[in-house]
């Protein structure tokens, strides 16, 4: 069923698609992101990658560190906050605007405890809800944290849009007095020990301030989703999602402040069908909107999963 498709990788600066640019996935290039609550850089990396823009490149040398050489893809980003945000409220995960309640598929259950216990156990939500959550506390749920300078604006901003241009990855740790924050707080140097160690109560998560004007490094990856096939493979488990998704042929990525609602940046992975008059094209569609087999104005796609689709 995947080989109908093609992902094309979206971002902006709130929910609303028109306010999305197309991300150029593995292209080293990252997108910009400016809005009234932070300014933020964004570099998608996706293994074995066949979608938009046309021409991309199929990988990206962030694969071949030794850290990400089983990964299927990162988020990796950059941002610097235009207000101090309490380290108990951002929070980083997926969540969509209608129902999905009538589409989880057979497993799910199983599949949610295996990733709390494997990949992130601060991961919260509820996703028969009408508009469906789930959501991990930034600081536990980022796999790799770089806290750097309290500079001036326009030297932030350089350095933002500059930190996720190349196909580097990320370091854990901190830069141009980055690093002391960290000492001050007693948070450990190991990325695991650091998310372990705000999972280790709220009050640790409330001494934590997400500081304006601050510069901070971020990346978020697994091995376990696998974007080509729409499946989650996790140990011992395997959920081909694709037949389930109905007409919400989407997954949302957000960071957010839950407290005030505020959304920082938002990174949406859609599966567009091929025009089956243009070959290796896809039929077009406004970014981050579901495609346009999905509106009101023609009947959703109405999927048969199979079998093998739980394997």
């Amino acid at each position: 069923m995947a080989d109908k498709y093609l992902l094309r990788v979206t971002a902006g600066p709130s929910y609303d698609p028109s306010s999305h640019q197309v991300v150029a996935v593995n292209s080293g290039i990252p997108t910009s992101i400016q809005s009234s609550l932070c300014s933020a850089s964004i570099s998608v990396r996706i293994q074995n990658y066949h979608g938009l823009p046309h021409g991309s490149p199929s990988t990206s040398s962030y694969f071949s560190h030794p850290p990400h050489t089983h990964d299927q893809y990162s988020i990796g980003f950059s941002f610097v906050p235009h207000r101090s945000i309490n380290g108990k409220s951002l929070v980083f995960g997926n969540d969509f605007e209608h129902p999905i309640r009538d589409r989880i598929p057979p497993g799910f259950n199983a599949a949610f405890r295996i990733v709390k216990w494997a990949i992130d156990p601060g991961l919260d939500g509820d996703v028969y809800a009408d508009k469906p959550y789930l959501y991990g506390n930034a600081l536990s749920s980022i796999n790799v944290l770089s806290v750097g300078p309290k500079a001036g604006k326009e030297a932030i901003e350089k350095q933002s849009a500059q930190s996720t241009d190349n196909e580097e990855a990320i370091k854990e740790g901190g830069f141009d007095g980055g690093q002391e924050v960290r000492e001050d707080l007693n948070i450990p140097d190991n990325a695991a020990a650091r998310q372990k160690w705000f999972l280790g109560g709220h009050e640790r998560l409330e001494h934590w301030e997400w500081e304006e004007g601050r510069l901070y490094k971020a990346d978020f990856f697994n091995p376990y989703l696998d974007f080509n096939e729409f499946a989650l493979k996790l140990p011992g488990f395997s959920l081909k999602v694709l037949g389930y998704l109905g007409g919400e042929d989407y997954l949302r990525y957000v960071l957010k402040d839950k407290d005030t609602g505020e959304v920082l940046f938002v990174v949406v992975f859609t599966l567009l069908p091929k025009d089956p008059d243009d070959e290796g094209g896809a039929k077009s569609s406004e970014p981050g909107k579901s495609n346009p087999s999905s509106s009101n104005d023609s009947p959703a796609r109405s999927f048969e999963p199979k079998a093998e689709d739980l394997d």
